[in-house]
């Protein structure tokens, strides 16, 4: 799809079409161009969990009120900030050291100012970070699925604790929102909503 076409085109779906699977392969795709998001420091915080295991799904929907698109959609996918991402630093630079890009002091020295940054900076803008960098994640996820011709609707309406429990998510991962994902039900659509002029909401040089 053309990118303009496709900004003007992806809305959030309120129904899904129900009994409709996704196929691990459509996922895979959208997946390999998602990693390309950008991120802080190339720390890539994002972490998905794919739910589309029924009795999972369950517990996801209870966790999120009963809402009905996510007991339609093909997959619940909850999006996940890892706050302690700056913790990857060495590991993700160091195939830039190992291919003559970065000098072992200039690799010692990225590592040293982000795990600085961050650890300067303390728990609360950890979490913020993370969430930030998930939520930039969560917005390729759902343009690249609706190029594969799948429709989304982020979620934040649900039980963070509650869906800790159902899916097992580590303390050190912060729930940023929850993607419901499948073909859209359109029979009872409405028309896309009030979008305010650019004026409204952009200004220049200050605000």
């Amino acid at each position: 799809m053309e990118f303009t076409e496709l900004v003007k085109t992806r809305r959030s779906a309120a129904k899904f079409i129900p009994d409709l699977s996704i196929p691990q392969e459509v996922l895979d795709d959208i997946f390999q161009l998602v990693k390309y998001t950008p991120s802080a420091f190339n720390l890539q915080h994002a972490r998905y969990v794919v739910v589309t295991d029924p009795s999972v799904k369950d517990k996801v929907y209870e966790a999120t009120g009963k809402q009905h698109k996510v007991k339609t959609a093909s997959a619940a996918i909850l999006v996940l900030g890892d706050t302690l991402a700056y913790q990857e630093a060495g590991q993700i630079n160091e195939g830039l050291m190992h291919l003559g890009i970065l000098s072992k002091q200039e690799y010692d020295l990225t590592i040293q100012s982000v795990t600085d940054f961050y650890l300067q900076r303390g728990e609360t803008f950890m979490r913020e970070e993370a969430i930030r960098n998930a939520s930039l994640s969560a917005m390729s996820f759902m343009l690249i699925a609706k190029d594969k011709g799948w429709d989304t609707c982020p979620i934040i309406g649900f039980n963070p604790e509650q869906m800790r429990q159902a899916l097992n998510v580590p303390d050190h991962l912060v729930p940023a929102l929850l993607i419901a994902i499948g073909k859209e039900d359109t029979t009872s659509g409405r028309p896309r909503g009030y979008r305010k002029p650019v004026g409204e909401f952009v200004t220049t040089n200050s605000f």
